[in-house]
């Protein structure tokens, strides 16, 4: 059975020709729709103090997007806060680190930042470790990043500066589509919300905790990345669509965990444990 629309639950891009999704609806002769199933608003001054973090007892920020990127600049200028041109920041991406230019002026000895993978950020806030972090966290969140910062001891304290919220989706029949591509947990928190668990379209997620959240709630996943064979959701609906027009049976995803992220944070633990102890005895012989 041939596929006629890919819903995409994110924004339309601007440059719709240099998507990736522009090139599969070319080769399969889809019809792709965009469709954000959430919204990321920031938090209001109110809500940021009843958190009770002081911003400027902190010697560098974390941030993970551009939304919390924005948020926490909106409420300084709120707040009448000056940023002290000392303050580092922490960035997943070079293009949150690219995106604090709206802000500030660029020195990279101020602001670093990963590849996006959650291993690479890690070891970035331990070259770090001797700042005292404020982690800037949208609701809802993955609580891995925290969690894991607690784990190595690390001086933080995670802050909401942005809430996802539910986008309108009175207009939307699924009925219309052959797949659905779903990228957060709270995209398929939205789905169910709004349309249940039945008779939905095939489903494709992107990351760990979407395709968690999907099989906890009863969702079959056909499709996911990132993977070895598909890094990309573009790259997991073009081998999805490719099967449906051949023919070949497709099973439902089971999600997996990922033993090597754990073995990565115990070896961090490790290392900064070593340091510790090797610091404490110089300390001592200096008294």
């Amino acid at each position: 059975m041939k596929i006629q629309k890919v819903l995409v639950s994110q924004p339309r891009p601007a440059i719709i020709e240099k998507s990736p999704f522009y090139e599969l609806s070319k080769k399969y002769d889809v019809e792709i729709t965009y469709k954000p199933f959430i919204r990321v608003v920031g938090v209001s001054l109110k809500e940021f103090r009843a958190q009770r973090v002081e911003i400027l007892s902190h010697t560098a920020v974390i941030f993970t997007s551009r939304t919390t990127v924005d948020s926490f600049f909106h409420i300084c200028e709120e707040a009448r806060i000056t940023v002290p041109e000392t303050m580092k920041y922490i960035c997943q991406t070079e293009a949150v680190a690219l995106y604090l230019q709206k802000y500030i002026v660029y020195r990279k000895r101020k602001i670093s930042f990963g590849d996006g993978s959650f291993t690479s950020l890690i070891e970035l806030i331990i070259k770090h470790k001797e700042e005292k972090f404020m982690l800037a966290l949208s609701e809802p969140h993955k609580p891995e990043l925290p969690e894991t910062l607690a784990k190595l001891k690390l001086s933080f304290d995670p802050v909401i500066l942005a809430r996802t919220v539910a986008s309108d989706l009175d207009d939307l029949n699924l009925a219309e589509y052959g797949l659905l591509a779903l990228y957060s947990p709270t995209d398929v928190a939205t789905l169910v919300t709004k349309f249940g668990t039945e008779q939905l379209p095939a489903v494709a997620v992107f990351g760990e905790g979407t395709l968690r959240a999907a099989f906890d709630a009863g969702i079959p996943v056909l499709a996911n990345a990132p993977t070895p064979e598909a890094p990309s959701m573009a790259k997991a609906v073009d081998i999805y669509l490719s099967k449906v027009e051949k023919g070949e049976p497709i099973e439902p995803v089971e999600p997996t965990t990922d033993t090597r992220k754990e073995e990565f944070i115990r070896s961090q633990q490790h290392k900064l444990a070593k340091k510790s102890r090797t610091r404490r005895p110089a300390a001592e012989t200096r008294k």
